[in-house]
């Protein structure tokens, strides 16, 4: 960037010494707008990845543009290339659009979509790719994506250019048709329409490629980086502790990821394709009607057409605001109501037994449609807004095509212009018209995009807050030492509110097995989660023995969808054991007759009862082989001989690994050579002590 600011710094001032020496205005001002430019350019390494691809682009343009107009006003460009000239005003405009994008990198709005879009943009894996007909080869994702940015640049300005010439062409087209001349009529038929039309079709196929390639492409790069930051360090757990604003990740990481970049593929480059529009037939427009007069005067305005474009897209721009400003908020009201109806079908038929049970349906079916009633809600708000901006649009849209033919109108038929004249006037007006109504007819993609955007910074913010819990003083403080035991030094552990629950200072040590009681709510659970290093709450230290392998067996355990064999791998890979350590760990568990069914695919959550569930979380504790085994009422869904065959399973089989067991049951003593007990203390909370 900042050798192509250099370069376009020297071509300025040469036009402006050319311009001053000469009095040539559109040289000084081609010289004004590339002073400005290069400064732009030489700062546009401090913008956004994604902006400075179209600033690099611009600024390209203005440089190669600006020579060829430059030549071509001292007569110094090739006879030979005379049809290749350039309109004079390009440079120029190519020039303002680079400013624009310098200048909209400062908006806060546009600042958080470049803060997503960047991450694929800056993304530094080393992709394979192939090309027909080349063979395959390795390159940086960062300069894939860039190149695929810059390809549909140029694709969609050259889109732009053919529209321009089959302008002219629509124009001499229908000349030859008012004037009878069937000759020019076919020869610009087959010599021009077909041709320019020909090369436009192969120009969508291939923008079609390119940005499908592109869009896929950035989803699973962004999907798999939220994925990563959600999981990773148990942020995803931090979240839902701290009740963050981040409701319904599953929608966000799946639909707004989504969303995010078909709308910003679309608003950027469709945007940039507008623009091109405006500019080439403003040009047009305002040549047509460089000496049209107000109907019924003699008063002529410059480029009127164009004014009366301008004026007319401004007052429906201002209106679409007005009706239309409560959209975004609705949206992003509708996207969470969709998500919360969704999570709510989902959770009953995870659920499904426990409801089916208890007889819950009618309950059930009141939330459901409770919830069902706040989509509803809200969508008619959404429709009530809508109906009224789509009258509005809807009469703005057909009025639109009338204005050219009413204005322009009076001097076909006084004689001053010809029929093509009239419908290139007709044509050129509607581009510009449309491209300055972009803004109303895109206004509640805008406002959808708008809350996705919200919706993906707020999920970037609680991701964020979750990272840092308990990562700064006071915090829980976790490390590892050459000790071989684990100890639990001055801790004080709170609920999320501030609430103290539970004082520890005590020594668990390697061999020792421990049975910790207390009544429910004393903070059994939170002393193993803390110890295991995913409570955030509270103050003191746990120093863990290094190199020591730490298994937690919850309540409930977890079963991930796909087949048993994953479910007892859980979360090691499956191909980390044989089918023959697989199969002795389900039989030790006593779930022998699961042992032909490794590879069937199944919801086993649902499949398999709370008491075989627990019995899976025993079997992978088997595998796992862990120094430390915390079991938080890991076998409480079993009879007392289920549980204490278990028990001796466990002590038989892994003799290296020492438990730590909450339970209420008297019988697992008998398994355990100490016990501490949760014990209230006066100013609130619970106290561990060793009994």
């Amino acid at each position: 960037m900042r050798l192509l600011a250099l370069a376009i710094a020297l071509f300025s001032l040469v036009s402006l010494g050319l311009g001053l020496s000469g009095s040539d205005v559109q040289a000084i001002g081609l010289g004004i707008v590339g002073v400005l430019l290069s400064v732009t350019t030489w700062r546009s390494v401090n913008l956004s990845r994604f902006l400075q691809i179209f600033a690099a682009i611009f600024a390209t343009e203005f440089l190669v543009f600006g020579a060829v107009v430059t030549l071509a006003s001292h007569e110094l460009w090739p006879a030979a290339l005379e049809a290749l000239t350039l309109p004079e005003s390009l440079p120029v405009t190519v020039g303002v659009f680079g400013l624009i994008i310098f200048g909209i990198s400062f908006i806060p709005g546009i600042a958080a979509i470049m803060r997503i879009a960047d991450r694929f943009f800056d993304g530094r894996d080393i992709v394979t790719v192939r090309l027909w007909p080349l063979p395959a080869f390795s390159i940086v994702e960062q300069t894939l994506a860039r190149a695929f940015v810059v390809l549909l640049v140029l694709i969609n300005q050259a889109q732009v250019g053919i529209s321009v010439r089959l302008s002219y062409f629509n124009r001499d087209w229908f000349n030859a048709i008012q004037e009878k001349n069937s000759e020019v009529f076919w020869s610009l038929l087959y010599t021009v329409f077909f041709f320019w039309a020909s090369i436009y079709i192969v120009s969508a196929i291939i923008e079609y490629i390119l940005q499908s390639q592109l869009t896929i492409r950035w989803r699973r790069w962004l999907t798999a980086r939220y994925v990563s930051d959600w999981l990773d360090e148990g942020s995803h757990y931090r979240m839902a502790l701290a009740g963050s604003g981040a409701d319904n990740p599953d929608q966000r990481i799946a639909d707004d990821v989504d969303e995010f970049i078909s709308r910003t593929y679309s608003f950027s480059i469709s945007l940039l394709s507008t623009t091109s529009s405006l500019v080439s037939f403003s040009i047009i427009l305002w040549t047509i009607s460089a000496n049209f007069t107000i109907p019924g005067t003699e008063i002529a305005i410059p480029g009127f057409l164009f004014w009366v474009a301008c004026l007319y897209s401004g007052f429906g721009t201002l209106v679409t605001h007005l009706i239309g400003r409560k959209l975004i908020g609705l949206y992003f009201d509708q996207q969470k109501y969709e998500a919360n109806f969704r999570f709510s079908l989902a959770r009953l038929r995870e659920y499904a037994e426990q409801i089916a049970l208890l007889k819950g349906e009618p309950a059930e079916r009141g939330l459901l449609m409770g919830k069902f009633g706040d989509v509803i809600r809200n969508f008619l708000s959404i429709v009530s807004l809508r109906k009224m901006l789509m009258a509005f649009t809807a009469g703005y849209g057909q009025i639109s095509p009338l204005i050219p033919y009413v204005v322009a109108a009076p001097f076909y038929f006084l004689g001053k212009i010809q029929l093509g004249v009239l419908t290139q006037t007709a044509s050129a007006f509607g581009r510009v018209e449309g491209s300055l109504s972009f803004f109303i007819d895109a206004y509640t993609s805008v406002a959808a995009y708008l809350a996705v955007i919200q919706r993906l910074t707020g999920f970037d913010t609680s991701i964020d807050n979750a990272r840092h819990l308990g990562k700064k003083p006071p915090m829980i403080a976790q490390r590892r030492s050459d000790d071989t035991s684990i100890r639990a030094s001055q801790l004080k552990l709170a609920l999320p509110d501030g609430t103290a629950i539970v004082e520890a200072d005590i020594t668990f040590k390697p061999g020792e097995a421990v049975l910790i009681s207390g009544p429910s709510g004393s903070g059994k659970s939170t002393l193993l989660r803390a110890i295991s290093g995913i409570w955030p709450y509270g103050t003191g230290e746990v120093v863990l023995p290094a190199g020591a392998g730490v298994l937690l067996l919850p309540q409930k355990p977890y079963l991930p969808q796909g087949t048993l064999r994953d479910c007892v791998s859980y979360p090691a890979d499956q191909s980390q054991f044989s089918d023959a350590e697989i199969t002795s760990a389900l039989s030790a568990s006593g779930l022998g007759k699961l042992t032909d069914r490794l590879d069937e695919q199944a919801n086993w959550s649902q499949r398999l009862s709370g008491g075989e569930q627990q019995r899976v979380a025993v079997a992978r504790a088997l595998l796992a082989k862990p120094n430390w085994l915390f079991l938080d009422e890991a076998t409480s869904a079993l009879d007392e001989d289920s549980e204490a065959k278990l028990y001796s399973i466990l002590k038989d089989r892994l003799p290296g690994t020492t438990l730590i067991s909450i339970g209420h049951r008297s019988t697992l003593k008998a398994f355990h050579a100490a016990g501490i007990r949760m014990e209230a203390i006066d100013h609130g909370g619970f106290k561990v002590v060793r009994v």
